[in-house]
C-alpha cells in the first residue's frame, strides 16, 4: 500500500486515508485469517456454522 501526501494535507489526514485504503483492501483481515493454519474441514465447518447463525438471525427478524 502506498499513499502520497497531497499539497496542504496534514499528516493525520494522510494517515487516515492510508488506514481506510488498507481496510478496504482487506490486508489486515487477510493477515489475521492466514496467521494460523486451518484445515479445509475445519474451515468448511466454521463457514457452515456462520451461515446457520446468519439464517437464524434473519428468520428472527421476519
Amino acid at each position: 500500500m502506498q499513499v502520497s501526501q497531497e499539497e496542504g494535507e496534514s499528516f493525520e489526514a494522510l494517515l487516515r486515508r492510508f488506514s481506510q485504503k488498507v481496510k478496504r483492501a482487506g490486508v489486515l483481515s487477510e493477515f489475521k485469517r492466514k496467521r494460523f493454519f486451518v484445515s479445509k474441514g475445519v474451515e468448511r465447518r466454521e463457514k457452515m456454522k456462520k451461515s446457520q447463525q446468519r439464517q437464524r438471525r434473519k428468520s428472527q427478524r421476519d
